[in-house]
């Protein structure tokens, strides 16, 4: 189960106010998979909602479970019981708690109409889960995962970790056997392995991240060398495809040149040779390739193109999953003039910050990238992907560590506050760093109500071929 902060806050203030008493609540949640993706909590007001049982300590009464099933059978969502116990980092539900499910659940199956319905309890840092699926199976929550802003997962009992491997011991000192143990189980997707893309990549995989998906259409180019890390002439076949070439020659070299995302590979295996590491050569746009991000714990945007920014930044509050989006630029003046030199670090935290709210998605740019290249041409877009902008390594490694130190600071639980609101802009002429707050629009269709945490019942502005 995935649930952001400002839910967890709500939360856990709510069945922890300090009593020592229980407490209930309930999860309205969308379903992404295996994932439960909690959409809004719903307090049980003590006295009211949540009163003395006959059999047990406390229990919701019957009118507010039917009143919240019969609401999430509008739109088949997954009900979830919520309440507490004692204690600290183990917890475990009473004979008398499952009993109550074995009673009710099926009913609330067919009340809801949804994949599944459950319950959870909570002791401070624990939680437990008991999770019945309409095809018939009861499961058992494997964890609570607190998306943001500062990343925590939560267990029933506390769990044995990997002690940190040789190669770590020195970024093991900040962060300890726990946080390097943290990486290991990490899912980290990039997209666009160009300047930015390649630099995050070789330094998540040397962090020691355990599970990579590199996603990229391009080949390499000669114009690239200079700023894709791991790229070489090799690579690129720059002895065929040399401006001096004949055209055969170098529209032979340019299908030989090697993949972006192989690159990315080659890179990430060479820094850890522990981490798996999955390519995807197209574009996250086509049909089917946003499916392999939807249970990733944290996704790097570094692509170009508005199209991607829609589909990423949709998935970010559907799915529940935070988002960087990185990127720099430098713009040149038609007279040579340098007018502008920046780079940028983007945090889209579910239901917090947005893309489209903040005017990062332009619909002339999403136009001209759905109209065929020819009738592009045709029409004479100035933006055209074949006007190239200028391009510098180092404008690109600043805004990959930023985005990447940022994600792992919270990550490992070492960020001394909350960073959501804050988006990063390093401006190279005049030397300052400055924190751009985030807007967010309460109408907005890709990050309020109607799209958050819908998981798998939503569809996506995905592009058919």
């Amino acid at each position: 189960m995935t649930i952001s902060g400002a839910h967890w806050a709500e939360l856990n203030a709510h069945i922890f106010p300090g009593d020592r008493d229980e407490h209930g609540a309930v999860l309205r949640c969308g379903i992404a998979g295996s994932r439960l993706l909690v959409r809004e909590v719903i307090r049980a007001v003590d006295g009211r909602d949540y009163v003395p049982g006959t059999s047990s300590y406390r229990r919701l009464t019957a009118d507010f479970i039917t009143g919240q099933a019969l609401r999430f059978a509008e739109d088949n969502s997954v009900y979830v019981a919520v309440h507490n116990h004692g204690g600290d980092d183990e917890v475990e539900f009473s004979d008398i708690d499952l009993g109550s499910h074995e009673r009710s659940y099926p009913a609330l199956l067919q009340i809801t109409g949804a994949p599944a319905v459950g319950a959870l309890v909570f002791a401070k840092n624990a939680v437990a889960g008991d999770i019945w699926t309409a095809d018939g199976a009861r499961r058992p929550l494997e964890k609570l995962v607190i998306a943001g802003p500062f990343r925590r997962e939560l267990y029933p009992a506390p769990r044995a970790r990997q002690a940190a491997l040789p190669a770590y011991n020195r970024q093991a000192l900040l962060f300890g056997a726990a946080g390097q143990d943290i990486l290991r189980r990490q899912k980290i997707a990039i997209i666009g392995l160009g300047g930015a893309g390649s630099l995050i990549n070789e330094e998540v995989a040397r962090l020691g991240v355990g599970h990579l998906i590199l996603i990229d259409a391009d080949r390499i180019e000669t114009s690239n060398l200079s700023r894709v890390v791991g790229a070489t002439r090799f690579d690129a076949h720059t002895w065929l495809t040399g401006e001096d070439r004949p055209a055969w020659m170098r529209q032979l070299g340019g299908r030989l040149t090697a993949p972006k995302v192989r690159i990315g590979k080659r890179v990430a295996k060479q820094a850890s040779r522990h981490a798996r590491v999955d390519i995807v050569r197209s574009n996250v746009e086509d049909a089917g390739v946003w499916k392999q991000l939807t249970d990733c714990d944290h996704i790097f945007l570094a692509a170009d193109s508005h199209t991607a920014r829609l589909l990423v930044n949709a998935i970010a509050h559907q799915y529940l999953i935070p988002v960087t989006q990185v990127g720099a630029k430098a713009q040149v003046e038609g007279a040579g003039d340098v007018a502008a030199v920046y780079s940028v670090s983007r945090l889209i935290e579910p239901g917090q910050t947005c893309l489209r709210c903040n005017g990062l998605i332009s619909s002339t740019k999403l136009t001209q990238e759905a109209t065929p290249p020819a009738e592009r041409k045709r029409q004479r877009y100035v933006d055209d992907a074949d006007v190239h902008a200028p391009s510098v390594i180092a404008l690109n490694a600043v805004a990959a560590s930023i985005a990447v130190n940022e994600w792992l600071m919270r990550t490992v639980g070492l960020a001394r506050r909350a960073i959501t609101p804050d988006w990063v802009t390093v401006d190279a002429l005049h030397g300052e760093y400055n924190l751009d707050g985030a807007r967010q629009d309460q109408d907005c269709p890709w990050c309020g109500p109607r799209r958050y945490g819908q998981g798998d019942a939503l569809e996506l502005p995905v592009k058919i071929r």
